[in-house]
């Protein structure tokens, strides 16, 4: 019993630990290095998800759609049940580093998804991802549950709440009001 409970107390905060550096790598070389290739088949993510998600103030109707669907939330599950399936089997061997990581992967797809149905919602929780989407640089603020491996690899941004978001938004409100008037 003391072993299993070792296996939780250390296994599982190293398995966040692994799985958000899992999300900062996937994203940056995967999604974004991948996904820039128009043929790739994670170019949904560059071609599809930024641009609704720039569109639209963080909001992205592929979430909107059921599993059923092939769509950009569709590839991401089947990619997200890619890593479930490599994680399942370390239950037999470190039970608590499993849990953490099957614990990420089920919290990355909720927060991932309800941030772009509501984006008020992803700003105060996420905001280090909208910064990613809507700050200047899209190829920074590579985490999405939690910011660690940004601040560690220094590539953390922030965006929301700063003067140039401001500006941004001042800027885009008043592009609106143009395309209304005329």
């Amino acid at each position: 019993m003391l072993v299993l409970a070792l296996h939780f107390v250390v296994g599982f905060p190293v398995g966040l630990l692994v799985a958000n550096a899992g999300e900062w790598f996937i994203h940056k070389y995967v999604l974004h290095g991948l996904g820039k290739r128009r043929r790739s088949f994670w170019s949904f993510h560059w071609y599809a998800h930024h641009n609704a998600s720039r569109r639209h103030d963080m909001y992205d109707e592929d979430y909107e759609r059921p599993l059923t669907k092939w769509n950009g939330q569709t590839k991401e599950a089947v990619a997200l049940l890619g890593g479930t399936m490599v994680a399942l089997p370390l239950t037999l061997v470190a039970p608590g580093l499993a849990a953490g990581l099957l614990y990420s992967i089920f919290n990355y797809y909720y927060k991932h998804k309800k941030a772009h149905l509501d984006p008020a919602w992803g700003r105060r929780h996420l905001p280090w991802h909208v910064d990613h989407h809507m700050g200047r640089s899209q190829d920074a603020n590579w985490c999405v549950t939690r910011p660690w491996f940004d601040v560690i690899l220094g590539t953390r941004r922030r965006y929301v709440g700063t003067e140039r978001e401001a500006a941004d938004l001042a800027r885009r409100a008043t592009r609106h009001a143009e395309v209304a008037a005329n």
